[in-house]
């Protein structure tokens, strides 16, 4: 059945108006909001009331949920959830404060990367916090024709951090690990102009935050074309950045997109729930017959 939706801005991202969350939502409207997720790359559904459970089963319908490898922030009540918080209690921090404040692309360091990630917003602060997004589909199109023959071979290496930050004492790093949990984590690679796995349409893929490499090339020139690449690619003409209320709900596709969280003053708290789903295990062409998107909203 139809949906009413608005544009979020004129390239992309798309708001899902009047849908209650909180219950099971039925196979046809499912399938209108995941038509017009792949079709805006960013979608948003506000004013929600979620438990850990109707906040997991939303998730499960786009896909199987991986917990992150940061495994003391998992929810209590669902170890697929990780809580990003900035609250302490006890002097023990309640959750993540500080999740990827880079452009990169979530899971680009697992073999099985991930296709979206979605928030609920619980507590937000006074100002700041927003999720900035960058297209990738449209950094992938503008590039020239020299430079898409140049890396349509091209795999990137990912291994899990910022390869433009390795300062664990900044509060822009990537999160640290433990032994155990950076030991957990093969590299592994990637094409950078990369299929999207649903709509065929080619998009730019984690050129920033976890490529630190591309095979068979020298670690300087790799470096230097990734630091291209990723300069173009989150230029202010694909950014879209989206402020939070509380019951926000917020997915998106992180094959077709970078994404960078902003700082907040520790002083103002703020919390939300993340799932991360991965690309389920179902071949694309399937896929794209069964959604038929264009890429158009």
């Amino acid at each position: 059945m139809p949906i009413a939706t608005r544009k979020l801005s004129p390239g992309f991202g798309v708001e899902v108006i009047d849908v209650d969350l909180s219950t099971p939502v039925g196979d046809d409207t499912f399938a209108a909001i995941e038509r017009a997720f792949y079709a805006g790359q960013v979608l948003v559904v506000r004013a929600q009331t979620l438990t850990p459970a109707s906040f997991a089963a939303w998730a499960r319908r786009f896909g199987p949920p991986e917990p992150h490898v940061i495994d003391q922030f998992h929810h209590p009540a669902d170890p697929n959830i990780l809580i990003l918080s900035n609250r302490v209690r006890d002097g023990r921090p309640e959750g993540l404060a500080d999740a990827g404040t880079y452009f990169h692309t979530d899971y680009s360091y697992l073999p099985r990367p991930a296709r979206a990630t979605t928030l609920y917003s619980v507590e937000v602060p006074r100002e700041g916090g927003n999720t900035v997004f960058a297209n990738q589909y449209a950094a992938y199109d503008e590039l020239p024709a020299r430079m898409k023959a140049r890396i349509e071979p091209l795999s990137a290496v990912h291994h899990y951090g910022n390869r433009n930050n390795l300062d664990v004492a900044t509060r822009t790093v990537a999160s640290v690990l433990s032994e155990a949990q950076e030991a957990s984590l093969p590299l592994v690679t990637h094409r950078i102009a990369r299929p999207h796995p649903v709509t065929g349409r080619k998009a730019l893929y984690a050129v920033n935050g976890s490529s630190f490499g591309i095979v068979g090339m020298p670690d300087d020139e790799a470096r230097d074309l990734l630091d291209e690449l990723a300069a173009h690619a989150t230029r202010p003409c694909y950014q879209l950045s989206h402020r939070y209320d509380v019951g926000d709900v917020v997915i998106w596709d992180n094959a077709s997109l970078l994404h960078s969280a902003t700082l907040v003053d520790p002083a103002q708290p703020r919390t939300l729930w993340r799932i991360t789903l991965t690309e389920p295990l179902v071949s694309a062409p399937v896929l794209a017959r069964s959604f038929a998107v264009t890429g158009a909203m």
